[in-house]
């Protein structure tokens, strides 16, 4: 029995309604078969069941709500047609399905996509075609909605096309979900196999970049020591590297960004009115760049005083590219989350106070009022969430922090949990394993976000700074109670110690991971480190949501460790810049990745775009200039440290009139938070169209049409342990020390790392030429102390001519 809903409401487990597989009994009369091309059989309801609902159809629902179900004499063709209708609803949906057995589910092949069709009248906005898949495996589960149904008195067709049916699927059922108060009676349904020709790709470059792609190092550089990298809607690519982790800079008041256009290759340098080194940033619904806290000061010299975050904001506008200030944030935030939720509101969490503690305050940027809302609007836990705490928004509207953060330890408990803001209550998820070596991992919504599955891939910790590892988990946050499992581990590739690459041994992975959502439906990893700033990777692989595999693939030749950050760009190209190794050096050049499927033959063309301004629950139309096999939505990128919460691929189910195709828009803005998207049709061998800027508009578009998102009953049950709002307090201890960096040595850019690496022995020698062999120089020491013994003559040089002779 399949079950959706909108769980925020009420988190009461609500008896479903059970009706079991009419696949016996008495017929009353017999059963119609379907025809040569229809795969349902009983498209019409003419068929009677053996109880009161027709042959091949089931009741299905949750949730708080009173409904009917008929079998009516209003149909459109034949004597019969079913009629859902609620009365009341609080949350939850009904829907009449194809019934889930093998007599009566139509079987489908992995791969192949069908087109789907009924007729229908509605006195409801809230009604979406829904569909289920058999899986051979794990048996039958939600698979996605495909169109939201237009308000209709007469009769009117629906056609959507599906995606590709997924590996391991031999049947599906699907059907009318009525989700807000109101009727659907539908009629003759009808099911076909698209049979599509499908050209085989030619491949346009070498036998190798066919195959793993080809990255190409950019002549021009980066002027700026950029950390953030934020993709605008106008194509362009926003740098902020404020004072870019230089303590020099700093004193001086030299503040930077960029705007780097890709069209021609050029940098513009932006004047920068604060430090925004480590800030938080998030693309608004208008397009604009909400910039949070940053740097308001570095470590002490005697390293009693860490980093600082002050508490004020800006907004970069792609139109004037300059910066203006906001109010200020309630409390400090150096290294805060920031998620975009689905009414345009902005929610951050964690980093670094104006007196270097950790901050429990949460933030809520209001949409509506365009400020920070005060402390006493804001539902707090008082809980502290670390520094870049991964916050993805859920179908739902909660919140999954999937336990990807920078520096050290995890938080406590699994390492892993769901947080429901009207509730204010924290759920641990278990299943994360070596949740305190998750120090600067990646975690992705996997494409499409309808599948609502978690990838989170590599990290490390740079306060025991043991080898980076190479587990991923993924999670699967439809299932009642979602845990993580095991997923394949990166692909190793080889790692330079200071003296040249040599291949990767034993378990050894990756931190510093950067994770790209592609348009063809997988994801890039690639970059990495293996130590705590220090002793790069070189390793680039695909992975596959689909089969849950990696393929290994052509690897950046420059060095992507700390402070580096990849993104998509529009023409599906990927770029990758920085590097900030501990010696304080910086990598300026930029490097350009072309996907193998820029080599795979001629490119689709989105030829035109009727409307670039979408709503929810929309139909869109697109022409194209040949058969595409799906199109989606990419949210651009706002990159940095390994996280990027917002990164999302929206599928945009079809509906296919040879070159003309009408995209089907989500009724739901946790799905697709509101703003600007780039729009891709991929053809049927995963080619890409070069995208197309479409502005997704905020909640205002559903209460327009007194319609609401269609939202399931997904992680309605997590059994991990609940707690709500803590004891109110004003902060989290947290050690000066918190990077991984001894302040008694050199300047505030320079880190030299409090734990090094197991290989190297705790002697004055073995330590000083691994810094020597890492490009450190001798450091002077600040203060009298010297705790990791790199000053034997106490010259105040530490790692001098002299001190080599000590041991």
């Amino acid at each position: 029995m399949r079950t959706s809903g909108n769980p925020l409401k009420s988190r009461r487990t609500t008896a479903l309604l059970a009706v079991g597989a009419l696949t016996t009994g008495l017929l009353l009369t017999a059963p119609q078969p379907a025809s040569a091309a229809n795969l349902i059989l009983n498209p019409g309801f003419e068929t009677a069941g053996t109880g009161d609902m027709p042959y091949c159809w089931e009741k299905s629902g949750w949730g708080d709500n009173d409904f009917t179900f008929t079998t009516t004499a209003d149909a459109r063709t034949g004597s019969k047609a079913m009629k859902v209708e609620l009365t009341r609803r609080v949350d939850g949906d009904r829907k009449a399905l194809i019934t889930e057995s093998a007599a009566c589910a139509p079987v489908v092949t992995p791969g192949k996509q069908y087109d789907l069709g009924l007729w229908y009248k509605t006195t409801t906005p809230d009604a979406a075609i829904t569909l289920f898949r058999h899986d051979t495996t794990a048996g039958w589960q939600y698979w996605t909605d495909l169109k939201t149904l237009d308000m209709a008195a007469a009769w009117t067709e629906a056609t959507v096309r599906t995606p590709e049916v997924p590996a391991g699927t031999d049947r599906i059922s699907w059907g009318v979900s009525v989700y807000g108060t109101g009727s659907a009676t539908t009629d003759d349904y009808m099911m076909e196999q698209v049979a599509e020709p499908v050209p085989e790709p030619g491949c346009t470059g070498t036998a190798e970049e066919c195959a793993d792609g080809a990255w190409e190092v950019l002549a021009t550089q980066n002027p700026v020591r950029s950390m953030h990298s934020v993709v605008l809607h106008n194509g362009k690519v926003l740098l902020i590297a404020g004072s870019g982790n230089d303590p020099e800079m700093f004193e001086a008041g030299t503040f930077t960004s960029a705007v780097y256009d890709p069209a021609n290759g050029t940098y513009k340098v932006i004047p920068t009115p604060d430090d925004m080194f480590c800030a938080g940033h998030v693309q608004l619904k208008d397009g604009r760049v909400l910039v949070m806290s940053g740097n308001k000061g570095y470590p002490s010299a005697d390293g009693t005083i860490g980093y600082q975050g002050y508490k004020d904001s800006y907004i970069f506008d792609p139109a004037t590219e300059s910066y203006t200030k906001t109010n200020d944030m309630n409390d400090g935030h150096w290294y805060p989350s920031a998620t975009l939720l689905g009414n345009g509101d902005v929610i951050s969490f964690g980093g670094l106070r104006e007196d270097s503690t950790g901050s429990v305050t949460a933030e809520r940027w209001s949409d509506a009022e365009q400020q920070w809302l005060p402390l006493w609007r804001v539902n707090q836990t008082w809980s502290y969430w670390g520094l870049y705490p991964s916050m993805i928004l859920m179908q739902d509207g909660r919140l999954f922090y999937s336990g990807s953060h920078v520096f050290g330890n995890n938080i406590p408990g699994t390492g892993s949990a769901i947080y429901d803001y009207d509730a204010n209550t924290i759920t641990q998820v278990p299943g994360l394993r070596n949740k305190d070596e998750r120090d600067q991992s990646a975690s992705v919504l996997l494409p499409p976000a309808q599948d609502q599955k978690v990838l989170t891939l590599g990290g490390g910790n740079i306060d025991s700074n043991p080898d980076a590892g190479r587990l991923t988990d993924i999670i699967d946050l439809k299932q009642p109670n979602p845990a993580y499992v095991a997923g394949p581990p990166i692909p190793q590739g080889t790692v330079d110690y200071g003296n040249g690459p040599v291949p990767q041994t034993g378990d050894q992975g990756k931190m510093y991971v950067s994770a790209v959502l592609l348009p063809d439906g997988k994801v890039l990893e690639t970059g990495g480190a293996l130590h705590n700033r220090a002793d790069p990777v070189f390793e680039t692989s695909v992975f596959d949501p689909a089969s849950e595999t990696f393929d290994p693939v052509a690897v950046d030749p420059e060095a992507r460790g700390y402070h580096s950050s990849a993104f998509l760009l529009p023409d599906g190209r990927v770029m990758t810049t920085g590097d900030n190794p501990g010696n304080g050096s910086w990598n300026h050049n930029v490097s350009i990745y072309s996907p193998p499927y820029l080599f795979k033959g001629e490119r689709p063309v989105i030829t035109s775009v009727i409307d670039t301004e979408w709503t929810y629950g929309d139909t869109q139309r697109i022409t194209v200039d040949r058969p595409v096999a799906k199109a989606e939505l990419i949210r651009p990128a706002a990159v940095t440290h390994s996280s990027d919460p917002n990164q999302r691929f929206v599928d945009l189910p079809l509906s296919v009139d040879g070159n003309t195709v009408d995209l089907n828009v989500t009724s739901n803005p946790d799905l697709a938070p509101p703003g600007w998207y780039m729009l891709f049709a991929v053809d049927a061998n995963g080619i890409p169209s070069v995208a197309k800027w479409v502005h997704l508009q905020g909640p205002q578009a559903l209460t327009a049409k007194d319609a609401s998102a269609h939202v399931h009953g997904f992680a309605e049950a997590p059994e991990g342990k609940v707690t709500g709002a803590g004891k109110k307090r004003t902060a989290q201890p947290v050690a000066p020390a918190v990077s991984g960096c001894d302040r008694h040595y050199g300047s505030a850019n320079v880190c030299v790392p409090t734990v090094f690496p197991d290989e190297v022995k705790p002697t004055t020698l073995a330590r000083c030429t691994w810094l020597k062999d890492h490009d450190y120089g001798p450091l002077r020491v600040n203060g009298k102390d010297d705790p990791l013994k790199l000053d034997r003559n106490r010259d105040g040089t530490a790692c001098g001519t002299k001190d080599y002779r000590v041991r």
